[in-house]
């Protein structure tokens, strides 16, 4: 990622061949793992002598078309162009559908798109490393059958090492990912390449009619593959997700001109390796390499599996926090864990669950192929999600004629609800993994935001308006101390408690006080020179406000010492910070159901401090006690 989040996307756009090695290592990963599972997974419903030359045709053309339309058309040209301010993603795209909407009404069927893709991306976030990892050192049992045994205790060492590392930072670990992934796509091409030499016929899948012809001639059981072909374009959401990192220019770029070239030969590849000897269907990824290269390939696959998965869970990361910006989920710890690299975090919350999950899913499914069955719904929800808020984005944006929209997203749509509708069959047979995890993201954060607008809502009523306290001030006989104090507020036209219980307790007000607000924009980042607004609302009394895009983390304190350059005195050194300290308890008659209830006040518990937080020195705060009935 640039070190300046404002200006990366114009320095990536230079077409440097340091940005095209990054974006291997940071954007494909994912979808550049796929070959090691996909068409496996494909051949897997023919089996027992059922598998014809026609078949195997069938199902390269329809990952072919799958990798266009669903990757080519819909991410790289369409999706990627609706960017905010540089920033991509489900999310990023809500706000920026939000920013457009005329009515309330469609802001909050917006908002709850965005909740859907995002609780899936979490699902998703689950499945890949577990897939992705499972799948590369299954690899040993091609070589050597008696060792398989051995599968899951190493698979089980790698996920764990991997998330154990991830306190340490990205950094110096990043660097080699770019070089790394170069190896593993060249290395993909090359043995696809071969291969093609000695069946050259096999590029006749490039053509869509064999791919129509096989869904036409196998009816229920193509509709079921179908399943199996979204697996091949995992991953394509990362395009859009991670653009703000490399820019547009790049990411294009590596993927006409290098990734899908060397994704598509390495599948037609493995197809003309099954064609010439069915046998190879078990395993055609590492069937495809000569016996002396398969052990290197495991360690090159293993390799490549982990930066896949490193990328999955830095995403997690970055999602989460902005969830949190965004108001759907409660305050977590955010760890920067580079000085010069805005996007470099941890968050050991985060961290801990997607790691236990993944354990749990490899001890479940025990093997790629069955957890194949629960990847593709995630997937497949996200990409449905990302072309509505598309569409909309489009027609209200860019000025697209209705039915230019139609035409284009309902097309895509058609394709991407197919995906959606044949993995819906899979439900029983693991689809419902994803299912599970997406419904209770999207649980804990409906419950979330429908809380925390409660709260906000008995406070705006229990509160005295700060300009009713300012018209009495003057006539009040308040004794004003030396000294500056910051009351943090979520809103600037009321009083806060803090200050309240402080004139109650101790009966004195400071000279300085200054009420700061904290507000989260729908921009990722918000301009420097536009971070702090001030106002002096009274003598020695000041209502500051302080902006953050979704993609940043707050620091009052810094923030604040910026007010000198609007010829304020803020006294830095000798500032005290008052906040009210939460303590939700459920209401006589309450306005969450029990589950709901209960689980909003396990989250409000277990929130970190706003202190930790708005990354105040502790030794500066005074916190009050506030109890809200919900």
């Amino acid at each position: 990622m640039s070190s300046d989040p404002h200006h990366g996307t114009g320095a990536s756009e230079q077409l440097r061949l340091g940005a095209l090695i990054g974006v291997l290592g940071v954007v494909y990963g994912d979808i550049g793992t796929s070959p090691l599972y996909a068409l496996q997974t494909c051949l897997s419903y023919f089996t027992h002598g059922r598998l014809t030359n026609a078949d195997v045709l069938g199902m390269l053309s329809l990952i072919t078309w799958a990798l266009i339309i669903t990757v080519t058309l819909k991410y790289v040209t369409l999706i990627m162009r609706a960017d905010n301010n540089g920033e991509g993603g489900t999310l990023s795209l809500m706000a920026l559908a939000s920013r457009v909407s005329r009515s309330d009404r469609t802001r909050t069927v917006l908002g709850l798109i965005g909740i859907v893709g995002a609780g899936l991306f979490f699902g998703d976030g689950v499945i890949t490393p577990a897939i992705s990892i499972l799948s590369a050192v299954e690899g040993i049992q091609v070589v050597s059958p008696e060792t398989s045994h051995l599968v899951l205790p190493i698979a089980l060492f790698v996920i764990l090492f991997l998330f154990l590392v991830q306190r340490h930072g990205t950094g110096k670990v990043g660097r080699a990912f770019g070089p790394v992934m170069v190896l593993w796509f060249l290395t993909l091409g090359s043995l696809g390449f071969v291969q093609i030499l000695h069946h050259p016929f096999v590029l006749e899948a490039l053509s869509p009619s064999f791919g129509i012809e096989f869904l036409i001639n196998h009816d229920t059981m193509a509709f079921v593959t179908l399943g199996a072909v979204v697996l091949a374009v995992t991953g394509a959401e990362a395009l859009y997700a991670d653009m703000s990192h490399f820019g547009k220019k790049p990411i294009r770029v590596s993927w006409l001109f290098f990734v899908l070239p060397c994704l598509i030969l390495n599948y037609y590849g493995q197809g003309a390796l099954v064609i010439s000897d069915p046998s190879a269907a078990d395993n055609p990824f590492y069937k495809l390499a000569p016996h002396v290269l398969q052990v290197p390939m495991i360690m090159l696959a293993t390799l490549a599996t982990v930066i896949a998965s490193q990328a999955v869970i830095t995403g997690a990361f970055s999602v989460s926090r902005m969830c949190v910006q965004l108001g759907l989920l409660p305050r977590m710890e955010v760890r920067h864990t580079s000085a010069m690299e805005a996007g470099q975090i941890y968050v050991p919350q985060i961290n801990t669950i997607l790691a236990i999950g993944v354990v749990m899913l490899v001890l479940t499914f025990g093997s790629s192929a069955a957890l194949a069955s629960a990847y593709g719904i995630a997937v497949t929800g996200t990409f449905l999600c990302d072309n509505a808020l598309a569409a909309f984005v489009y027609r209200r944006q860019f000025g697209w004629m209705r039915w230019a929209v139609i035409a284009v997203f309902g097309a895509i749509g058609i394709a991407d609800f197919a995906f959606f509708a044949a993995n819906s069959m899979k439900i029983f047979e693991g689809g419902w993994v994803p299912l599970a995890i997406g419904l209770s993201i999207i649980l804990v954060m409906t419950t979330w935001r429908r809380g925390r607008g409660l709260i906000m809502a008995r406070w705006v009523q229990d509160s005295l308006p700060l300009s009713s306290f300012l018209a009495r001030l003057p006539q009040s006989r308040i004794v004003r101390v030396p000294g500056t104090a910051v009351f943090m507020t979520g809103n600037l036209d009321f009083v806060p408690n803090a200050l309240l219980h402080n004139l109650k307790h101790n009966k004195v007000l400071h000279e300085q006080v200054f009420f700061v607000t904290v507000r989260n924009m729908d921009v990722p980042y918000a301009d420097p020179a536009d971070r702090v607004k001030a106002e002096e609302a009274a003598p020695g009394i000041y209502k500051v406000t302080l902006y953050y895009g979704f993609m940043e983390s707050p620091n009052v304190p810094q923030a604040l010492e910026s007010l000198s350059a609007q010829g304020i005195d803020f006294k830095a050194m000798q500032a005290s910070y008052f906040l009210g300290r939460e303590t939700v308890v459920p209401a006589s008659v309450p306005k969450l159901r029990f589950i709901r209830r209960w689980l909003f006040l396990f989250m409000a518990r277990n929130a970190i401090s706003a202190t930790e937080f708005f990354r105040i020195p502790s030794d500066r705060v005074v916190e009050l006690g506030v109890r809200i009935a919900v």
